[in-house]
């Protein structure tokens, strides 16, 4: 139904969608990735920093006497108000000398290393470690826990905006979707009442702009063409069928004339019952064709109202039983609970009277024809079927066209429009007519949806 909220599946698929998911991704990709870019410099230069402090220090103390190292070392290490600073020697047989800083692994010497807690001293630290010429261990150390901080903050970052993010991407992927989604869905059921014959019918046009009205306005210039051009067919048609109609008539009723002339040779006689068999045949196509141009160009409404189909059916079973017993065909028909169906019920009539001559006229000497009245899938179904020839698969559909009977139809009289005005009534009703293979035979199915049924 138009407004319906559509479902979520509907809405992952839709390109706005994923188009929003991926450009919300790419941004939130490039944010990090600046973020990790700005944390990597901001690192890599404090580290730089740290480092020539250290090798500043350790210059400066390896420059000294050894015999004068324990006691600078000490004064250093009392010296350091900010307490970032540490220092600590050790001699060649790892014997504590001096300082506030201990040998705890992990041990580098020769090139800055970075050391986490030790039972030495508190806190991640920067260490440049030294031999002396004596083989005494020399240590300077410098605190880097605003540097692992940063990183611990830069972790954080990074893990609430992933939390807010993703969430924040998928609501706005679903909510830039939505009126799209919406608006196809419009599109679509104003395309299913154009395939369904209502060619005056057009594609909402929002006024934006966008893909989707330029795609709208398309499809409305293509159908208005396509109307156009049924119409002028359907003019023509209906033209020569009305202009006809009157003289053939006439002509027809002179042949009757003429064959009850007692002058008239029984030869001759047989020759215009032929004829007048002939004009009957095109006065029936005729009719047939103006029947289905009142039906497609009035869109009639007035004669709708709640009927009883399983009713009707009765009424249609009643009518056909002579034919049938003619035909030797069993026309079989069961009953049913009571059904009520909105529609104009004379042309319900009319249409499955079509479907049950077509299916009594089809079935072979001795056959059936059943009739049943249903529901299934939530719809009202009416269906005829007969153990005739059937129709091809491949020639279903068209045989729902105008004079096309198919290649099984050849020996059967018939004008070829009488399926036609069947699809002609379901499409005014808005119902479906399905044709499908029984194996052997025909099923022809009037399926009217119940939920049309209860918003009228």
């Amino acid at each position: 139904m138009p407004g319906d909220w559509p479902h979520l599946r509907d809405i992952r698929k839709t390109s706005t969608f994923r188009l929003t998911l991926a450009l919300g991704g790419a941004a939130t990709v490039g944010v990090l990735l600046l973020l990790l870019i700005i944390y990597s410099l901001t690192e890599r230069e404090l580290n730089g920093r740290s480092d020539r402090i250290l090798r500043t220090e350790i210059a400066r103390l390896a420059a000294l006497p050894e015999a004068d190292l324990p006691a600078e070392i000490d004064k250093s290490s009392a010296a350091s108000i900010s307490g970032l600073n540490h220092f600590g020697l050790l001699s060649s047989g790892g014997r504590w000398l001096a300082g506030d800083l201990g040998a705890s692994p992990p041990l580098v010497v020769g090139h800055p290393y970075e050391r986490d807690d030790g039972p030495d001293v508190r806190g991640p630290l920067r260490i440049l470690a030294m031999r002396t010429p004596g083989g005494a261990l020399l240590m300077v150390g410098r605190d880097v826990r605003p540097i692992v901080d940063l990183r611990g903050r830069m972790v954080e970052i990074l893990v609430l905006s992933g939390l807010f993010v993703a969430p924040l991407l998928l609501a706005a992927g679903f909510a830039v979707s939505l009126g799209p989604l919406r608006r196809v869905d419009r599109l679509q059921r104003v395309a299913l009442e154009i395939g369904s014959g209502r060619l005056a019918a057009r594609m909402p046009i929002e006024g934006r702009g966008d893909e989707l009205d330029l795609f709208a306005g398309t499809v409305n210039r293509m159908i208005g063409e396509v109307e156009r051009t049924v119409d002028q067919v359907k003019s023509v048609t209906d033209a020569i069928a009305h202009d006809l109609r009157t003289p053939l008539t006439r002509v027809r009723n002179q042949l009757y004339r003429a064959s009850h002339d007692p002058a008239m040779a029984p030869a001759d006689v047989v020759r215009i019952e032929a004829a007048m068999a002939d004009l009957d045949l095109v006065l029936a196509r005729f009719a047939a064709l103006l029947r289905i141009s009142e039906l497609e160009a009035s869109g009639r409404r007035q004669g709708f109202a709640m009927s009883r189909i399983d009713r009707l059916l009765d009424t249609v079973v009643e009518l056909y039983c002579p034919l049938a017993e003619e035909r030797d065909v069993a026309l079989r028909w069961r009953g049913a609970p009571p059904v009520r169906l909105y529609c104009d019920e004379k042309l319900i009539f009319e249409a499955v009277s079509n479907l049950v001559d077509n299916a009594i006229k089809f079935a072979p000497e001795g056959g059936g024809v059943s009739i049943r009245l249903a529901n299934d899938d939530g719809s009202v179904v009416i269906e005829v079927r007969d153990n005739g020839p059937g129709i091809p698969v491949d020639q279903l559909q068209a045989v729902l066209r105008r004079y096309d009977r198919g290649v099984a139809s050849a020996a059967v009289p018939g004008s070829g429009l009488g399926l036609s005005v069947v699809a002609a009534i379901v499409h005014l009703h808005q119902f479906a007519l399905e044709l499908l293979p029984a194996e052997p035979g025909l099923r022809a199915r009037i399926v009217a949806p119940v939920e049309a049924q209860q918003a009228r």
